[in-house]
């Protein structure tokens, strides 16, 4: 590496063990944000409550296709992993807010600069798709 490029990115200055251990693999931290981060619901939720706390209904109805059931269990998932706060209202019924925490607002920042390289990248990624017979990434 020239002494003129020392923007190395994190991911690159820890050496990996090779193979990867499976242990190593499973225990890890930015394996679990990725994965929580990764699945359907998560990673819209926290930008939908990025802008401040809203009450369950108003995510119900902010985000088409969830099933209360689903917005549910990922609500419980992001405050079990402290990225959000629940709040219960004594009314009739009850309300229930949430937001994110000090913690979860952390998050905004390098959500947003992963969502603008996949904007910035779009047409790169779609045309590499193209050419390998594929428009999605298999699941």
């Amino acid at each position: 590496m020239s002494d003129a490029y020392t923007r190395v990115p994190s991911v690159l200055t820890h050496r990996l063990p090779r193979p990867v251990p499976a242990d190593e693999l499973a225990a890890c931290p930015v394996g679990e944000v990725f994965r929580r981060m990764g699945d359907k619901w998560s990673m819209l939720l926290v930008v939908l409550l990025g802008s401040g706390p809203h009450r369950y209904g108003e995510l119900h109805r902010a985000v088409e296709g969830i099933s209360q059931r689903m917005l549910t269990r990922t609500l419980r998932g992001l405050e079990t992993d402290g990225l959000v706060w629940r709040e219960v209202h004594p009314t009739t019924p009850p309300a229930v807010e949430y937001g994110l925490t000090p913690l979860g607002l952390t998050l905004l920042e390098p959500l947003s600069a992963l969502a603008d390289w996949a904007v910035r990248h779009e047409a790169e990624i779609g045309e590499a798709r193209s050419r390998h017979g594929g428009t999605r990434t298999p699941r």
